[in-house]
């Protein structure tokens, strides 16, 4: 697609990030919207004719997809897969995600992020360190021996991803020296909490000292509870600006605990996430991951012992599921899986909304809410023509 490339298309539905709309006229120029319009139902030919359209969704913590583990995979091509694979379920952007591993493979994934970020990829929207600097006692499925304390001298070297994209780091705020978070934030670092034994009150100071997220709430964190709020009650807290990152998909919370959080946070701080590893968009039932074998079924996806090995979500399912299972409003979990992704990242001027100025990265949904075409940044890369 050229950049003065034009394309219409016609809504029956549309929400424009915001607020629900009848039957508008959309039109992308290159990668941008020019405009949005009221309009009478077309039979022109060229424009086609959608029953919903939404904004794209956007994945702050996602490890692969297609067959692909950025983990195993540390390349441009794993990127690619994920993407292309992604967008059949709403996915627009994206933050890949390496889990806890060696500072070789850190390097590898460091550079193919930033060979996608010089080449203007679409759908690559920088990268998200889920590790290494996590407390063992809440390690999950990462390997043990990955985990260590931070050396700043070698990490600098990875953190430059920030210059020319987004830069994740989740990390537990007790197994770090004081002064790293506040570093980590000068260099341009978003910071996470997750994989965390901390107390409520070395979470909060974390908080303090620039952290704004909160990786896969309750999930590898210090429960709340009646004397110790831990870290599930330092992230519900309001007083300062933080998000939370919700896997949607039933297994790794229970939809009560969701509502709860929803209730006493509200839903315009919480992220629905997936955590997907390479069982998305596959059909392979058993696989490979880091060095442990992985089976996949009734939709989730756990190593022999039983543990949770991410997950087997793509995004379009999250938000249904916030929806039915949560009982949000549509607009809550559209919002939850693309506007608040988007102030996250600092991107809500880009990502979000269906407005004249905004990059054109949109989903068409049909009524129950199921993809049926995704276009990223004025390109339709998934989805057939409906009439």
């Amino acid at each position: 697609m050229t950049e003065h490339t034009v394309t219409r298309v016609f809504a029956k539905r549309l929400f424009d990030g915001e607020h629900w709309l009848t039957n508008q006229l959309v039109t992308f120029k290159g990668q941008m919207i020019e405009s949005v319009e009221s309009a009478t139902m077309s039979t022109n030919g060229e424009i086609e004719m959608l029953d919903v359209l939404v904004p794209g969704f956007i994945d702050v913590h996602v490890n692969g997809g297609g067959g692909a583990l950025f983990n195993h995979t540390p390349t441009i091509e794993a990127l690619e897969r994920m993407v292309a694979v992604h967008a059949q379920f709403g996915t627009v952007a994206m933050m890949p995600t390496l889990i806890s591993d060696d500072y070789d493979v850190m390097s590898q994934a460091h550079h193919a992020v930033c060979q996608a970020l010089e080449q203007n990829m679409a759908g690559i929207l920088g990268m998200h360190y889920e590790g290494p600097y996590l407390n063992p006692i809440r390690k999950g499925v990462h390997n043990e021996s990955k985990l260590r304390k931070p050396t700043e001298g070698t990490l600098s070297t990875l953190l430059n991803v920030s210059r020319s994209g987004k830069l994740m780091v989740t990390l537990a705020p007790e197994q770090v020296p004081e002064g790293f978070i506040e570093w980590l934030v000068s260099e341009g670092a978003i910071v996470c909490i997750g994989h965390s034994a901390a107390s409520y009150d070395q979470a909060r100071q974390a908080v303090m000292s620039g952290a704004r997220g909160f990786t896969h709430l309750f999930n590898a964190m210090t429960p709340l509870v009646s004397r110790e709020p831990g870290v599930v009650g330092a992230a519900l807290q309001t007083d300062l600006p933080t998000w939370c990152g919700l896997i949607a998909d039933g297994h790794h919370v229970h939809p009560a605990s969701m509502r709860v959080a929803i209730a006493a946070k509200g839903s315009e701080h919480m992220l629905l996430v997936t955590d997907a590893i390479q069982s998305v968009g596959s059909d392979e039932k058993e696989m490979p991951f880091l060095g442990k074998r992985v089976l996949r079924s009734e939709g989730k996806v756990t190593t022999e012992d039983g543990t949770l090995a991410g997950s087997d979500l793509d995004m379009a399912t999250a938000v249904r599921n916030a929806i039915s299972l949560i009982g949000r409003t549509p607009a809550e979990a559209l919002q939850m899986a693309s506007l608040r992704p988007a102030e996250f990242l600092g991107l809500e001027h880009q990502f979000g909304r269906i407005k004249p100025g905004y990059r054109a990265s949109l989903v068409a949904l049909n009524e129950d809410f199921v993809v049926k075409a995704t276009w990223i940044d004025g390109q339709k890369v998934w989805g057939s023509v409906m009439a």
